[in-house]
């Protein structure tokens, strides 16, 4: 944390007379960077500090290019805070304008070991799709989506099991609309009941590998229906 830091007050330091994006331009992606690399601990306060401290630093190279105008005006000038956005410190550049990507926005998404029985050979397809995103008996997409809904029906938020059948669903009804955003996995049934109107409000909601053995598979679609 104190090399980078260090890092960031020598760009700062470096644009004394730069313009408010140059400098912003040159922080985003050492921030970036530095935070995806560590965002697989815990590290949300370590990134909560770090912001502080990076704003302690902007505010006193605000303060050096004007020391005789007032601390609201330099907060004016430089941050989003007079236009209800917040403590923002961000430029104008042509129409749209460029923000400093503070630390905290990178997501923490800690690393999940894998389960001691676990093997790339042992067949299981299932778990190493969910977990990886890819597996050579299995199409990307199906792969993807897997990963993506952590094995679970995005209608009923039930885990698939090896007796269940899997159809990809367009979100918005087009078929012919095979964004990734616009589709999920469902049960067969699941997807008869989207298409009927029919919703369970009340589904149950159950856990993964439980004790009878089931674990997430997927099965050939009925004919007729989106690929799988």
């Amino acid at each position: 944390m104190q090399s980078h830091l260090q890092r960031l007050q020598a760009v700062i330091r470096s644009h004394k007379a730069a313009p408010q994006a140059a400098l912003i331009q040159h922080l985003n992606p050492i921030i970036r960077g530095w935070s995806a690399y560590f965002s697989a601990e815990c590290s949300k306060k370590a990134y909560a500090k770090l912001d502080y401290l990076l704003y302690q630093k902007l505010r006193a190279w605000a303060y050096r290019r004007h020391p005789n105008k007032s601390g609201y005006w330099r907060a004016s000038r430089y941050w989003l805070v007079n236009q209800r956005a917040g403590w923002v410190f961000a430029a104008k550049q042509g129409e749209s304008g460029v923000q400093l990507r503070p630390h905290v926005e990178t997501p923490i998404v800690q690393h999940v070991k894998v389960q001691g029985n676990r093997s790339p050979f042992d067949g299981d397809w299932s778990y190493w799709a969910m977990r990886m995103g890819k597996h050579p008996e299995l199409p990307k997409q199906i792969a993807q989506l897997l990963k993506q809904q952590r094995g679970q029906c995005s209608y009923c938020k039930l885990y698939f099991k090896s007796e269940d059948l899997m159809e990809v669903h367009q979100v918005d009804g087009n078929h012919q609309n095979h964004k990734r955003g616009n589709l999920t996995l469902l049960h067969q049934h699941c997807h008869d009941q989207v298409h009927s109107g029919m919703h369970d409000k009340h589904p149950v909601v159950e856990e993964p590998d439980e004790p009878n053995g089931s674990r997430p598979v997927l099965q050939t679609s009925r004919a007729g229906d989106c690929p799988a």
